[in-house]
């Protein structure tokens, strides 16, 4: 079986009651049409997963982040491909989150990330992201 790595930002902010948030994205395209998943994409040769999430933000949300820590790397077996998702938690450093690619987005606090129909290998995070949030702040790069 084919092996796709992938990376996945796990975009964090606060509202204005300061409750931690979590960006989310609807896909617009492909056999996963309008699921829900965390930003990002395939990894090219020769960049590291922190180089490729930040490439692929850019390209799909035309937003600057800061990459973080990893949450997890999350591994799981897709009918067609096995995915290999490295999963950071990250923050806007410019940018208004423009959706280039996807269908719609949304901001979730920790009880409303059941709100949304995850795709399968993004539901394997949620659990781990809900016991972190509020979790270590991401230090912004200056």
């Amino acid at each position: 079986m084919k092996t796709v790595r992938v990376v996945a930002a796990v975009i964090k902010s606060t509202n204005e009651n300061k409750e931690p948030i979590i960006f989310a994205t609807q896909r617009g395209y492909g056999d996963f049409k309008g699921g829900w998943e965390f930003p990002g994409g395939k990894i090219e040769e020769g960049e590291t997963p922190e180089q490729a999430l930040k490439r692929e933000i850019m390209e799909e949300l035309d937003t600057e982040i800061s990459v973080g820590e990893l949450i997890d790397t999350i591994e799981y077996d897709y009918p067609q491909f096995h995915l290999s998702m490295d999963c950071f938690w990250c923050e806007i450093v410019s940018g208004n989150l423009v959706l280039k690619e996807h269908e719609a987005a949304r901001w979730l606090t920790k009880k409303q990330l059941n709100d949304v129909k995850w795709l399968p290998a993004d539901v394997t995070l949620i659990e781990k992201i809900g016991k972190e949030i509020p979790g270590k702040q991401v230090k912004r790069k200056k």
